[in-house]
């Protein structure tokens, strides 16, 4: 089992979740994060230091959005790694509670 970020991510970048990894098993996009499936220990430490609750064990991923299980593990492959909290996107806040936010989702890796 392996945990997994989910579609309330994209453009909020919030990474609390990086901060308490102990396998550094994050990776960075333009304007999302993932999670590595063959890094992550299933520890759970992330799960409630997210702020948009994006994290789950991929046996409670909700159906609408199984496909970032498989997200996760390809755009992982080409992204950075991250391994310590910065500050969110500036629309983060904004962005938090919005819903259907597939279409915003860049799949480019983080540049900074």
């Amino acid at each position: 089992m392996t945990y997994v970020v989910a579609e309330p991510c994209v453009k909020c970048k919030y990474t609390d979740c990086v901060d308490v990894c102990p396998v550094d098993c994050f990776y960075e996009g333009e304007n999302f994060l993932v999670i590595n499936p063959d890094e992550c220990i299933d520890c759970g430490a992330c799960v409630p230091e997210c702020p948009t609750e994006a994290i789950f064990s991929e046996d409670d991923l909700p159906e609408k959005w199984a496909e970032y299980k498989d997200l996760n593990a390809k755009l992982a492959s080409g992204w950075p790694s991250i391994t310590s909290k910065k500050d969110p996107m500036d629309e983060a806040d904004e962005m938090k509670d919005v819903a259907d936010k597939r279409s915003m989702l860049s799949d480019k890796p983080f540049s900074g």
